[in-house]
């Protein structure tokens, strides 16, 4: 059903883009094939990424298509936001055109005397008088479609560029104070890296996991905690892009729960479970442990995704959080924000995760606060902190616009 969705408004997209930038900017002949040819070919592109990513493909392929649906995206966005500017405009020509019209002087009747006919104008090959025709209903349609098509080209353009700036280059490093009221004092300052959504997949290099490490590291961070999505395919095809994070530096180690993208993988997130741990970085499977420092103790759980439950391997807030002492804070993993819900019944104090790329290309910003109860940054949800991280990666197209990626220091305070 998904699928059958996607493909509808992929091919919704697709036609719409012809009725504006094509047959409202060109008119019957070559050109207009050549462009149609050109748009149907893009959708071809966009289908054999798909298709192609999904099969493990080369990567190199992946690129065009995902820049295209980054670029249709913005396209329909731009355009669906020019319609009412483009009716007004259209508007003003007509009335203009009328006006025209109505302005232009009448020839005064001549009179005509007695004698030999004048000759006919096709006998002596002068051509009959023709008023100045004004502007016409099709230079008002190539106008108004190529000036709108000639605008909203431009924008797209110009935002898939800079999203793919900022989602391509460096995380911004994002400092967060959090006062935990339960907490030790001797805690205070215990300090989280948190980072969420890395997404190694067909567009992401040795070069994206080595520089999230470098960054991390030079935090000096107590607890690294990996809250999900760190994956978009096998260990067999993408095993060699996750071997820096065996360099995490942490005074008491690195952890990591699923997110729904490891569930996306045939054989479920067991074998990167398994790599992980070869690795260095600790899975929490629906469990916790205990951070002593300074003479205090923490409690640092982790559960795994709700898209795990479809296969058994849902999120189990009672393993995870029972039989604590509940006296003393507990700090809790989990992917999605709206797992905080349940974290609050168990009485967590505060809540790491990620999942919603903070909306990755705006305005999906807005669509992601539909489903969830917090998009990005901090926030308190029936008594429980939860921090929703932007993510270091980016899954789809590699743009981002209005949600850079971000790399979190996290502060407990008591």
């Amino acid at each position: 059903m998904i699928v059958l969705v996607f493909v509808t408004l992929v091919l919704g997209a697709h036609g719409y883009l012809w009725h504006r930038l094509v047959r409202q900017t060109t008119g019957p002949g070559r050109l207009r094939k050549a462009m149609t040819w050109a748009l149907a070919g893009l959708f071809v592109v966009l289908a054999v990424t798909f298709v192609g990513t999904r099969m493990g493909l080369e990567t190199w392929l992946a690129w065009p298509g995902y820049i295209w649906l980054a670029v249709l995206f913005y396209l329909v966005v731009i355009l669906v936001l020019l319609e009412v500017p483009r009716a007004v405009a259209a508007g003003f020509l007509r009335r203009a055109e009328r006006r025209a019209r109505v302005a232009e002087p009448r020839p005064e009747p001549v009179a005509v005397l007695a004698g030999p006919a004048a000759p006919a104008a096709e006998e002596t090959g002068t051509p009959p008088a023709v008023s100045a025709p004004g502007v016409t209903s099709m230079s008002r349609r190539l106008f108004l479609g190529r000036t709108t098509a000639a605008i909203a080209g431009a924008s797209a353009l110009g935002t898939v560029g800079y999203g793919m700036s900022s989602a391509l280059g460096d995380p911004v490093i994002e400092r967060v104070g959090v006062t935990l009221p339960k907490l030790d004092p001797r805690l205070s300052g215990l300090r989280f890296a948190v980072v969420s959504d890395i997404h190694l997949g067909p567009l992401t290099g040795l070069g994206h996991t080595e520089r999230i490490v470098r960054m991390i590291n030079g935090l000096q961070a107590d607890v690294v905690a990996i809250v999900g999505d760190l994956v978009d395919g096998t260990v067999a095809h993408l095993g060699p892009l996750a071997r820096p994070l065996r360099n995490l530096e942490s005074r008491y180690g690195a952890y990591f729960v699923t997110g729904n993208h490891e569930y996306f993988l045939p054989e479920g997130p067991g074998e990167w479970i398994e790599e992980l741990g070869a690795l260095g970085v600790r899975s929490l499977r629906n469990e916790r442990v205990e951070i002593a420092h300074q003479g205090a103790v923490l409690d640092l759980a982790g559960v795994n995704d709700v898209g795990g439950a479809a296969a058994g391997d849902g999120p189990d807030f009672g393993k995870a959080l029972g039989g604590r002492d509940t006296g003393r804070s507990t700090v809790l993993l989990a992917h999605q924000p709206i797992q905080v819900t349940e974290a609050a019944r168990h009485g967590v104090d505060l809540q790491l995760s990620g999942h919603t790329h903070g909306g990755q290309i705006a305005p999906f910003n807005l669509v992601v606060g539909l489903q969830q109860p917090v998009v990005s940054g901090l926030a308190e949800v029936a008594g429980t902190q939860v921090y929703v991280s932007r993510g270091a990666g980016f899954w789809g197209p590699p743009v981002r616009v209005g949600a850079p990626p971000e790399i979190t220091m996290l502060e407990l305070r008591a």
